[in-house]
């Protein structure tokens, strides 16, 4: 009975560790990466030696060699796993030439290894850096700031533009820096004050941030969320947007005067705002983390509420606008608005007249790998977004940016938007780097 109960175990376990193997680098698992491929390897490799030792392969016929092979795929499988990735890193840190160094302009990526960063940045493969709370825990201010000004020289060195360093620093639950930075309470604190005292004191919160973030070397802060305040019960499978909690209310004259109060306060210290996450993610139920979302909403009404304070943000600063992904099921419901040429070109880029820096929500969420990263990450180029950003999980960088290349040595990208593109990033890297 037991040997029937382990064969059966050894059947179930078999597929699931060929899948976990040949999805080694998938961001979902990035929890088992060093030790835990190590340990993986291990357990397999034990596996097959303890099936081996037990007869399976000589005593038990047809099904025991099957089972048997069956858990040699899953070593095969991390090795394939592991020389994709190792190929598409080489090919990638390779990749040389003027296009190359355009191409990676157009990359803001999150890192754990200074040195592996630091060669993306000296090799102009990526236009900018995301440090986050693993960059900062446990250690000083300083040592992140010498980290940053390390990687400022490397590219002054190299006589590269100076590179964009984004932090999420909103206040309230996200709060990436804190501590050591100052830990502010969220901007919807501030909704209920009469009107002259919120501005005032969002441009105080502002300022408080942008001075702190400019001093360690940050000069993009993924900031304000315009996202409206939607009344309702909360949705229990929203594990990670958690917009109720970090929208600043759910009247849009509100939240425009308050995220662009903020916004003025940041820019005073030489630190970027961003307004996001257009379309809004006031109204969807899915968490775009995981899973795509639907906006289906009339246009004429998110004019007149949603995008009211995302436009009224743009025209009143210099921020950046981030783009999630969220389909607008009205102008285009096959793509997430941040690859969606109807929506960032013809609606934003031409209808309202943005000229500014677009940037994408994080790359690595659910509804990219659903639709194709490689898809997502030409499509997003060709509608004329400026930069992608790899937060999450930055190894998936050598990913999306082999996608890009392979796309502009077979002639897929969109020559004019990249060039548009070019010239939106140009204008703006000086003004990045005021906060060196």
């Amino acid at each position: 009975m037991l040997k029937r109960l382990a064969t059966i175990a050894l059947w179930c376990v078999a597929p699931v560790l060929i899948f976990v193997s040949a999805k080694l680098y998938d961001p979902y698992l990035v929890m088992i990466r060093g030790w835990g491929h190590v340990a993986l390897m291990i357990s397999e490799l034990a596996g097959i030696g303890a099936l081996l030792v037990c007869g399976y392969w000589r005593r038990g016929g047809v099904a025991g060699k099957v089972l048997v092979l069956l858990w040699c795929l899953a070593p095969l499988a991390m090795l394939s796993a592991v020389t994709v990735f190792h190929g598409r890193k080489h090919a990638v840190l390779h990749a040389e030439g003027r296009r190359a160094q355009e191409l990676g302009r157009h990359f803001i990526v999150g890192y754990s290894s200074f040195d592996e960063i630091a060669s993306l940045a000296a090799k102009g493969l990526i236009g900018g850096i995301y440090v986050t709370r693993h960059n900062i825990e446990g250690r000083t201010a300083d040592a992140l700031r010498s980290e940053i000004s390390q990687l400022q020289a490397i590219r002054s060195a190299r006589g590269l533009p100076p590179l964009i360093v984004a932090a999420d620093q909103e206040g309230g639950i996200v709060s990436h820096m804190s501590p050591p930075l100052t830990g502010l309470p969220a901007l919807a604190t501030l909704a209920a004050l009469p009107p002259a005292e919120r501005l005032a004191k969002a441009e105080e919160f502002g300022r408080t941030q942008g001075r702190e973030l400019a001093a360690l070397g940050v000069t993009l802060n993924f900031s304000p969320v315009v996202d409206l305040l939607r009344t309702g019960a909360p949705n229990p499978l929203d594990f990670n947007s958690l917009i109720s909690r970090r929208a600043i209310s759910g009247d849009p004259e509100v939240v425009a005067s308050i995220a662009a109060a903020y916004a003025r306060g940041l820019e005073a210290n030489g630190v970027e705002a961003t307004v996001k996450h257009f379309p809004g993610l006031g109204r969807v139920q899915a968490d775009t983390h995981h899973f795509r979302a639907d906006l289906a909403t009339p246009v004429a009404e998110l004019e007149a509420t949603d995008w009211m304070p995302f436009r009224q943000v743009l025209a009143r600063s210099s921020a950046y606008l981030m783009v999630g992904h969220v389909a607008v099921t009205a102008i285009d419901p096959n793509k997430a608005a941040s690859h969606s040429r109807r929506v960032i070109n013809d609606l934003i880029r031409n209808k309202w007249g943005y000229q500014g820096i677009i940037i994408t929500d994080d790359l690595v969420m659910g509804p990219i790998y659903e639709h194709g990263v490689c898809a997502a990450v030409v499509e997003a180029l060709n509608a004329g977004v400026d930069l992608l950003l790899v937060a999450y999980d930055g190894l998936q960088f050598y990913r999306m940016y082999d996608c890009a290349l392979g796309a502009s040595t077979g002639g897929r990208l969109d020559e004019t938007m990249l060039n548009n593109s070019l010239a939106r990033l140009s204008s703006k890297i000086p003004a990045a780097g005021r906060g060196e």
